[in-house]
């Protein structure tokens, strides 16, 4: 099926008892049984049936196979925010001793995660220079376990090259894990291009309404078996009713993001002729130094642009208090058009 055909249909049949054409909010913290030896079964992890919703639940087990689907995975995992995805996902296959390799450009609170709170475990690290490939093969080491990478990246909007990413890591048995909420299935299929496990904050264009905090992560089956443990131990689930308001954003998101995709790329246009603009940064406009990259892993580019005003950090504070349509607000992906200044809020801890 087509994604805009998947976005509706996928993982959602008729309600078997009712005919119900929607996926029914299962607000259950626990599941009964009948038979202790169902129990026995059903806590082994064999069978169908569901335990206690911090395991599994029915109306997240429809999100989850609905995913899967559309980034041609296996098997997806929610998660109650998208850190709990890419937390819960990073601690899945590394441990003490291991060296996991990430691109320097990442979303704040995940920089953070590498940077400061992994060592704390015992996990080596290292960052090197997102676009630069050659640097990424020479800090490969024997014990890496994880490589993980943005594309395209929050804020600056550059580019990985996914398949050769995906073979350095494998040169080396590593996992690659990608951050693809930037791109969204709809403009990105980063398990066909080589990577193990695609991540996203499913607060941004996968709810598309911004009335759910949410993240998912999708891979094989094993993988995803490996990380749905570890979401069970330290809890990061996602609750049944923001599971169902996800499901019904997601049948909207190819119509929504191919809107974004033009309304965005009309903006980059226009700003990159403005007179007071000393740089934009979208991967759309034919002067971005990894366009050619783009069109060949895209099929689109996205509802985000950053740029550069000329000026000090008080013209970029007026000009995002002056707008007049956008909301001054974190976050991507949704209905209304937001403005964001990453140095003043997303990325507050980074240096200059």
């Amino acid at each position: 099926m087509k994604d805009s055909t998947s976005s509706v249909h996928a993982a959602e049949p008729l309600d078997e008892e009712t005919g119900s054409v929607t996926t029914p909010i299962y607000q259950s913290s626990t599941f009964g049984f009948t038979k202790a030896e169902e129990v026995m079964k059903a806590a082994k992890g064999e069978g169908s049936s569901f335990v206690y919703t911090r395991w599994d639940n029915p109306t997240v087990r429809r999100l989850e196979k609905k995913l899967a689907e559309l980034e041609g995975a296996e098997d997806s995992a929610f998660f109650s925010s998208g850190m709990a995805a890419i937390s819960t996902s990073v601690l899945s296959f590394v441990r003490e001793g291991s060296h996991l390799l990430a691109v320097s450009d990442l979303y704040g609170e995940t920089y953070r995660l590498i940077h400061d709170f992994l060592p704390r475990l015992g996990v080596e690290t290292t960052m090197v220079e997102t676009t630069d490939i050659v640097q990424m093969r020479r800090n490969l080491k024997k014990n890496t376990t994880v490589v993980y990478i943005e594309s395209p990246t929050n804020p600056t909007l550059k580019l990985v090259d996914i398949a050769k990413a995906a073979r350095l890591a494998h040169g080396v048995g590593a996992l690659l894990l990608i951050d693809s909420t930037f791109a969204s299935p709809i403009n990105q299929k980063p398990l066909s291009l080589g990577a193990d496990v695609v991540l996203h904050s499913a607060t941004k264009y996968l709810n598309g309404h911004a009335d759910v905090i949410a993240g998912a992560a999708a891979a094989r089956r094993d993988l995803v078996e490996k990380i749905k443990f570890v979401r069970r131990t330290l809890g990061g689930t996602l609750d049944p009713h923001a599971a169902w308001l996800t499901l019904r954003g997601i049948k909207t998101m190819a119509v929504r993001v191919r809107a974004q995709n033009r309304n965005t790329q009309a903006l980059a246009e226009y700003l990159s002729r403005h007179k007071k603009v000393a740089k934009v940064n979208y991967p759309g406009l034919r002067t971005h130094p990894q366009h050619a990259l783009a069109r060949r892993q895209m099929d689109g580019y996205g509802g985000v642009l950053s740029f550069e005003i000329r000026g000090s950090m008080k013209d970029a504070m007026k000009f995002t208090e002056s707008v007049k349509v956008a909301i001054l607000a974190a976050s991507l992906g949704g209905v209304e058009t937001l403005a964001a200044q990453p140095a003043i809020l997303t990325h507050t801890q980074l240096s200059a």
